[in-house]
Order: structure tokens, then C-alpha cells, then sequence
């Protein structure tokens, strides 16, 4: 059975994983809301599942919303030792935390890491739709050398600068700018205290570098079928360029291409109607 604990509007679910050891037990920390279908969100590497907020409300008009902090980010803690964070590994824990919050074949929304492994989650038939907002795996190798360039530089940043030098910052139109600039169209439009909150997560995430290691090899090959794709991209992504979203089409020939114009490489802020539009009409 599931071990759920109160966090205030956050809570933790506990689900089985295998391990060389046998098996353990990982933990993933939640915020769940709204009713109807299941709908869960999958944010990107070092963020959390504020990442979502701000279209949170809209979905959960129309969905039974979860939004999660992926293993080894957020409040999730990492995952237990011997169990690597590739794709395979990963995409199966979630399937195990799935069970245990008795969500079963969920759709599933994701940006970056989190598009990446809610398609990974469809080819499992794992999920009844899929939404990737600028999904890893779809780049060449020097286009994967240039954002794990700059996650790192990001890395680097927020485990460098002083919680009250980020809380300065994220106070002004400016230091927004200066923190977000690489992954926001429009840093300056983001909550200060979300803005505080994500470099937290950044500097605290015990996930980023086996992600990142794990990613070296990853290009994503497989087609989907059977279920309800899209691959979402924002026009003003610095981070994996718009030109990938061509490239995924080509490898997931039957997903549905939506330009997200104006948009960064975590759109959820940037446009929220857009996005959650763009979720809401790839559900239905």
C-alpha cells in the first residue's frame, strides 16, 4: 500500500522499485488537484513541479491534475542507489508511482526531461495521451554539447550565488532576467518567489548530473502508436533549438507539430493559455 504524508499542499506517495540489491522502496513528492481524468505533469531537468503552476488552475478545471518532482529533484529525494537514471529506468518508477497513486494509463504532459519521458511513458502504453513541450532526445550531438553547456553554467549559478543574492535578484525585472534568461521568452514576467523557489531547485537537485550522464547516449528513435501525440515548441527556445521540433515530427510521424510562438524552452510561463490549451486539446 502506499505511504502518503501531508507537506502542506505537497505530499509524498512511496511505490516499489527494483534494484542488484532486490527490491527497495523510492519516494516522489506530489501536488494533486482538480477532477475528471487523470492528468499528469512532468517537469524538466533541475526544476520542480512549480514549473507548472502557472497553468495549473486551467487543467485542473477540466482534469484530475498531479504534478510531481521528478526522482533526485524538488522534494523528491534520489532514487535508491543502483538504480541509474536512464530512460528505461525512470520511465519504470514512474509507472510504479502511477500504481501507487492508483492512476491508471493517466494522459501525461511533460517539458524537456518530462517530454522526453512521457513519450518513453506512451511507448510503454504506460499513458492514454501524450503532450512533450520541447523534448530532450530529438538533437545532434553538437546541439546536445550546447545545452548541457548551459545547464551547467545554470548549475553552476545557482549553486554559487548566496539565497539572499538570488532573493535580490529574483526582486527585479533585471535580476529575473539575468537568472532565466536561457530557458524563459519573458524571465521578467516569472514570480519572484517562483523564480527563488526553481533556483533552489536547481542548486538542490541530486538528480543533474546522473541525468545528464545518462543523456549522453540518448536519441529518442522510436514512433508512438495508438495514442494521441504532441510535440509542442516554443519559437524563442535557446536552449533545445525550434529546428528539433522538425526532427521529432520526422520520428514520431504521427504526432501533431504546434509552434508555440513567442515561447522559451519552459513555455508554461511565457503563454499559459497557449500551453494549456495545446495539453487540454491533445487530452480530448
Amino acid at each position: 500500500m502506499p505511504s502518503l504524508q501531508d507537506a502542506g499542499t505537497v505530499r509524498t506517495v512511496t511505490f516499489p522499485v527494483d534494484t542488484p540489491a532486490g527490491r527497495r522502496t523510492a519516494e516522489v513528492a506530489y501536488r494533486r488537484t482538480g477532477a475528471g481524468a487523470p492528468l499528469v505533469l512532468l517537469h524538466g531537468i533541475g526544476h520542480h513541479l512549480g514549473a507548472w503552476d502557472p497553468v495549473l488552475e486551467i487543467l485542473a478545471a477540466e482534469h484530475e491534475v498531479v504534478a510531481l518532482d521528478l526522482p533526485g529533484f524538488g522534494r523528491s529525494p534520489a532514487l535508491p542507489d543502483g538504480v541509474p537514471y536512464d530512460l528505461p529506468s525512470v520511465s519504470a518508477a514512474l509507472g510504479s508511482c502511477f500504481a501507487a497513486l492508483g492512476l491508471e494509463r493517466p494522459h501525461v504532459a511533460g517539458n524537456s526531461l518530462g517530454g522526453l519521458l512521457a513519450l518513453r511513458l506512451g511507448q510503454d502504453d504506460a499513458v492514454r495521451s501524450v503532450t512533450a513541450l520541447s523534448p530532450a532526445g530529438f538533437w545532434t550531438e553538437a546541439e546536445r554539447r550546447w545545452a548541457y553547456a548551459v545547464l551547467r553554467g545554470m548549475r553552476r549559478t545557482a549553486r554559487r550565488l548566496p539565497p539572499e543574492r538570488v532573493a535580490r535578484l529574483a526582486a527585479t525585472p533585471a535580476g529575473r532576467t539575468a537568472l532565466g534568461c536561457w530557458v524563459y521568452a519573458r524571465p521578467a514576467r516569472r514570480d519572484p518567489e517562483a523564480m527563488v523557489a526553481e533556483t533552489e531547485a536547481l542548486r538542490g537537485a541530486q538528480g543533474f548530473e546522473p541525468t545528464l550522464a545518462a543523456g549522453r547516449s540518448v536519441l529518442f528513435t522510436d514512433a508512438l502508436a495508438g495514442l494521441p501525440v504532441t510535440i509542442a515548441w516554443g519559437t524563442r527556445d535557446r536552449l533545445l533549438l525550434p529546428r528539433q521540433g522538425v526532427r521529432a515530427k520526422k520520428v514520431v510521424p504521427g504526432a501533431r507539430l504546434v509552434r508555440l510562438p513567442g515561447c522559451g524552452h519552459i513555455p508554461m510561463s511565457d503563454d499559459p493559455a497557449l500551453v494549456a490549451r495545446v495539453v487540454l486539446d491533445t487530452a480530448r
